[in-house]
């Protein structure tokens, strides 16, 4: 199989763990995800088959949005509800306080990656030394917020829901530590959901349960997305029978013999039969198309 199978990731799940069950259900060898999703996380998990994995460093969009539930008044090791309570503050906050402190977490900001992530320290995954009862120094992160909003707040037990868009790598219980932090009575994340990655919503995903009733009807592959539908921005270039081929081949064409006037960005390119070949760019230093990834097997 080739393309993107959309999964809305159960809870108590690795994003890996979703990646086996798929590999096992698609008897497809490579099977990859997009971007990692805490085990506690549930949501938008697209999972990469086949060719479609040559993908997955060039996505062009990497945002992701979240609905994050959080309680304020609580510390953890793991800045979330399930890790080991730390301290427990009595808080009165307001909504009005919330709202006028978000700003600061807006934009673009440094973030430093919580103890209990996946992130490497001299070579060593950081949850693996948190597990020993040590700390590290981690160095911050720049990463981009672009949405940070407060849907949703309970004044009697302290709980509310934010929206957060934001760049890949963006650790959603880290903003809500630091939110507590501000707030001065700390806060932890009790639930995430990932309601967008990739350009792919909700809607379009299917869970496992589903995606095992197809795979036992044989009609798995009629969920799949085409990986073209990641760069669909791009400009379009159509080739004729004999340039597909050399394409295929890995031979640069002349500018001047293909049927486009190109820009100077990636294109997609499709054969005669309208089949997604690949991305190919220009090269003026010999005025060809460059072929930058390969999407179709030879």
């Amino acid at each position: 199989m080739n393309g993107i199978l959309c999964i809305n990731k159960p809870q108590e799940y690795t994003s890996f763990d979703v990646v086996a069950r798929i590999r096992g259900m698609s008897k497809t060898k490579r099977v990859g995800h997009s971007g990692t999703l805490d085990p506690m996380a549930t949501g938008v998990l697209p999972i990469f088959l086949g060719a479609a994995t040559k993908a997955c460093n060039l996505l062009p969009d990497d945002s992701k949005c979240y609905e994050a539930a959080f309680a304020l008044g609580k510390e953890t090791d793991t800045l979330d509800c399930w890790g080991t309570i730390k301290k427990v503050r009595e808080a009165h906050v307001r909504i009005e306080e919330i709202q006028a402190i978000l700003p600061r977490f807006t934009g673009e900001i440094e973030q430093i990656p919580p103890m209990y992530s996946a992130v490497r320290i001299n070579g060593q995954r950081l949850y693996n030394i948190a597990r020993q009862g040590k700390e590290v120094e981690r160095p911050p992160r720049k990463v981009r917020i672009t949405q940070l909003e407060c849907t949703a707040f309970n004044e009697k037990d302290q709980t509310g829901v934010l929206a957060v868009s934001c760049s890949k790598g963006t650790y959603i219980r880290s903003i809500i530590s630091d939110i507590g932090t501000a707030l001065g009575c700390g806060a932890v994340m009790t639930g995430l959901v990932r309601v967008k990655a990739c350009g792919f919503t909700l809607n379009e995903c299917i869970t496992l349960s589903e995606a095992q009733e197809l795979t036992e009807k044989g009609e798995l592959e009629s969920k799949l997305q085409p990986v073209d539908h990641l760069f669909y921005h791009l400009p379009r270039i159509c080739l004729n029978e004999v340039q597909a081929v050399k394409f295929k081949n890995g031979v640069r064409l002349d500018l001047h013999r293909v049927n486009h006037k190109p820009v100077d960005t990636m294109h997609r390119v499709y054969g005669p039969d309208k089949t997604f070949l690949g991305l190919a760019s220009l090269d003026h230093s010999d005025d060809s198309l460059r072929i930058e990834k390969m999407f179709i097997e030879k």
